[in-house]
Order: C-alpha cells, then sequence, then structure tokens
C-alpha cells in the first residue's frame, strides 16, 4: 500500500510533553490541520502551545476523552483522517499512590475514544474507510523488567509492574481488539523514555534540571543503577508519524533511541552540561545528588529493540544521548515564563508530600 498522507489529523493528550512537540511537527514542518483534545490536567499546559494556538490549522478542544457526547461532537465537526491517541495519566509515583484515576483515563477513556472512533469510521465512505487509521502510543513499561542482558521486542509478552504500566496493557489490549473485532484499522507503538522541551518536571530530566538550578537535592532512587533507554522527543514524533503513514494496520513496532543509561549516569550527565551552560560558582551541581528510598515496583531496566521500525519503515533516532540533554537543558535555561508557568502549587504539593521522607523535589521558581 502506498505512503498515507492524512492532512485532517486528531491528537489527543496534545498539550501535553510528547502532544504538544508532536502538534508542533504536524503543523510547523507537515502543514496539516490539527483538532487537539485534552483536558488539561495538572500536565497539560497551553503554554507549550503557545506558538500554534491562533494558528487556523490548529484548534484546541478541551475535552476529556471520557466523555463520549463531546468527543463525538469533535468526530462530527472536524471529520480527521487519522488519530493520533496520547492522552493518559502516565506518573508511576502517582499511579502508585492513585491508581483509580490511571484506571479511568487510560482504560475507560481509550475505550470510550475507541468507541466513537468506531462509530465515526463506521459512516465514513469505503474509500476514506480504507486509508483512515488510529495509532495508540504506548510505553515500554507494559513488558516489565528486564534483566542485565536482552532487549524488548514486540513479542515480549507484557508483564507491568505498576498501576500505570499495567493501565497502559489494558489499553493497547484494547486497540487490538477493537482492529480483530471490528476491523477498525489501529496501530501500537511502545516508546522507551523520552526527554526534550515542554517535559513536565514531575519527570527526572527536566525535574533534576531545575532542582539544580533552584540548588535543592538531586533525589536519586536507590544508588541509581536503574537502567532506561532515552529516547529524544523530536525522534519520536518523526517515529510516529512513520507508523502512522507506513506501518501495517494491526501491527505493533517499538520505538527506542539506543541509548541505554543508569539513572546515576543521567543525572550527572545534567550536572555537567548545567555546569558548562550555567556555572554555579558556590560548589558543583554534583554535590546536589542525594540518593533516596526506592520505589515499590521500581522495575530495574528497559531496552528496545527498534530493529522492526528501522527495517520495514527505515526509521532510525537522529540525535545521540548526549546532544539531546544539551539542546533539553538550553531550552529550560532559555524558557523560564514556560517553567514558571508549569511549576504549579499542585505540582509542589503533591511532590513535597510524596518525598516528604526522602528528600525535597519540586523547585520553588516563585
Amino acid at each position: 500500500m502506498p505512503d498515507l498522507h492524512p492532512q485532517r489529523i486528531l491528537v489527543t493528550g496534545g498539550a501535553g510533553f510528547i502532544g504538544s512537540n508532536l502538534v508542533y511537527f504536524l503543523i510547523d514542518e507537515l502543514g496539516a490541520e490539527v483538532a487537539n483534545i485534552d483536558k488539561l490536567t495538572y500536565a497539560g499546559n497551553l503554554a507549550s502551545l503557545e506558538r500554534v494556538m491562533q494558528n487556523p490549522r490548529h484548534q484546541f478542544h478541551r475535552v476529556d476523552i471520557c466523555d463520549r457526547p463531546a468527543l463525538r461532537a469533535v468526530f462530527e465537526a472536524v471529520r480527521p483522517e487519522a488519530v493520533l491517541h496520547l492522552a493518559a495519566e502516565s506518573h508511576v509515583d502517582r499511579s502508585i499512590e492513585s491508581p483509580g484515576d490511571f484506571i479511568q483515563t487510560n482504560v475507560v477513556g481509550t475505550f470510550c475514544l475507541l468507541e466513537e472512533t468506531r462509530h465515526y469510521w463506521a459512516s465514513l465512505p469505503a474509500a476514506e474507510k480504507e486509508t483512515f487509521r488510529f495509532l495508540g502510543v504506548s510505553t515500554d513499561e507494559v513488558y516489565g523488567s528486564l534483566g542485565p542482558t536482552g532487549k524488548f521486542t514486540e513479542q515480549t509478552p507484557y508483564d507491568p509492574s505498576s498501576p500505570y504500566s499495567a493501565s497502559k496493557a489494558g489499553a493497547d489490549h484494547l486497540l487490538r481488539a477493537y482492529h480483530r473485532t471490528y476491523g477498525l484499522p489501529t496501530l501500537v507503538t511502545n516508546c522507551s523514555n523520552n526527554y526534550g522541551p515542554y517535559q513536565f518536571p514531575e519527570k527526572l530530566i527536566p525535574l533534576m534540571i531545575l532542582n539544580a538550578l533552584a540548588g535543592k537535592p538531586l533525589p536519586v532512587y536507590g544508588k541509581g543503577e536503574n537502567v532506561r533507554d532515552w529516547l529524544y522527543v523530536g525522534d519520536h514524533v518523526r517515529a510516529l508519524w512513520t507508523v502512522l503513514t507506513r506501518g501495517a494496520v494491526g501491527e505493533t513496532y517499538n520505538i527506542g533511541g539506543n541509548e541505554e543509561r543508569k539513572n546515576l549516569e543521567v543525572v550527572t550527565t545534567i550536572c555537567h552540561e548545567l555546569e558548562t551552560l550555567r556555572p554555579r560558582g558556590a560548589g558543583s551541581y554534583d554535590a546536589l545528588i542525594t540518593f533516596v528510598k526506592d520505589r515499590p515496583g521500581h522495575d530495574f531496566r528497559y531496552a528496545i529493540d527498534a530493529g522492526k521500525l528501522e527495517r520495514e519503515l527505515e526509521w532510525k533516532p537522529k540525535r545521540s544521548f548526549e546532544a539531546g540533554i544539551r539542546e533539553t537543558v538550553s531550552w529550560y535555561l532559555q524558557n523560564d515564563e514556560w517553567v514558571r508557568s508549569t511549576t504549579n502549587s499542585e505540582c509542589r504539593s503533591w511532590t513535597e508530600s510524596h518525598y516528604s521522607n526522602r528528600a525535597p523535589l519540586a523547585p520553588r521558581l516563585e
């Protein structure tokens, strides 16, 4: 089948980290029309979309994906040619403390979105049904934990360890079931850890950058030996477009950066970049590193084998981890206003409460 070229695209979770980067890619680089759905929970931020909020090719709809009448109204108004589904609760620690929110959004919300997509898709003319696509964006955490060797492939059995990863696994299974049962043209991607501009400061890399700038402790779980494969968000959104337009319906594609790092190595790399770009003066940033009690069910290692995506769809990541971290640190240094708009009181109260017996986390930037 020739490559698809959808021009009207519905993005869910488009005010979040990966979602906002995806929206910019679709509009700036591809000239697509984007209908952007986001509930605007604590991690959604319209400041992340400032450059496109007045763009005629961008429509923003504040909609909860569990709200089926609102979803149906958007489908009827927009008539999308594809859906890119990124809306999700995504923080593992929050899922341990409040699992119900994750089941509601990630499982029930995905079900509601699939049902409304199926209703819309069934109404399309045959030619439009044939080219329509629904891509669900998932995580490598659904696979569980790896030992010192090996990598996750598309055939690795699911073995989630947290309520977050279990809820994402449930969403993935729903997408596959809707393809097999109803013929809905779905695809699934499972990606490794993303980093880059617009990432909410509860996640490791932006949290370390902002805590370091504020002179606060840099909390590292356990001994910092847990390993993750890191993927620059710009490479990820290119991969999503590749899968959407060239991937085989019903298939799963793993997306990885092939950049494994121990958590402690990630933090020290950030410290070294900050020393270069904004020297601390009184002592090194490394001196702020603080080891804290490990979290429950903390998977030891994730590593993605993206060979299928490289072989079949000719995608490869462009940025090395070192180049990506340098670009990311620079972005946070240059975007104080975005940081202030994002580091809100809700974020601060949750992180400080969660880590009250470990180390203070949230940067105060008043």
